[in-house]
C-alpha cells in the first residue's frame, strides 16, 4: 500500500495550488481519505476529509470556502484544490486513508490525525506561501 502525494511548492499569497495523492494497493472506494498538515511549531491537524462514497466531507474552519477536496476514481487519486492561499497555510501536507466505525459520516472527529481509524499515511509535500 502506498500513498504518493505531490503538487506542493512555493507560491505567493492569493495564489492557488492543487495537491494530488495517488493510492496504490487499495481503491478509493474502500477507504475514506483526508488531507492533513503540520505547520512549523504546531501539531498536525486535519484540513479536509471525504468519505469513501463521497457523500460526506469535512473542512477545517480556516480553509472553508478556499479549499476543495475531490477524487478521480479512475486515477485512484484524491485532490486538494487550494485557492486564495495565505501565509498561515504554509505547512507540510499529508494524505491519509482511514476507516470509520459509525456509518460513513466524516466529521472533525474522524478527520483527525490521532483518530484510531487511521490506516495509511503518505509522505508529505511542502506548501510554502510567502511574498
Amino acid at each position: 500500500v502506498q500513498l504518493q502525494a505531490s503538487g506542493g511548492g512555493l507560491v505567493q499569497p492569493g495564489e492557488s495550488l492543487r495537491l494530488s495523492c495517488t493510492a496504490s494497493g487499495f481503491t478509493l472506494k474502500d477507504q475514506n481519505m483526508g488531507w492533513f498538515r503540520r505547520s512549523p511549531g504546531k501539531e498536525r491537524e486535519g484540513v479536509s476529509c471525504i468519505s469513501k462514497n463521497d457523500d460526506s466531507s469535512y473542512y477545517l474552519d480556516s480553509v472553508k470556502g478556499r479549499f476543495t477536496i475531490s477524487k478521480d476514481h479512475a486515477k485512484n487519486t484524491v485532490y486538494l484544490q487550494m485557492n486564495s492561499l495565505k501565509p498561515e497555510d504554509t505547512a507540510v501536507y499529508y494524505c491519509a486513508a482511514f476507516s470509520t466505525y459509525v456509518g460513513d459520516l466524516v466529521t472533525s472527529r474522524e478527520c483527525h490525525p490521532y483518530y484510531n481509524g487511521m490506516n495509511y499515511w503518505g509522505k508529505g509535500t511542502q506548501v510554502t506561501v510567502s511574498s
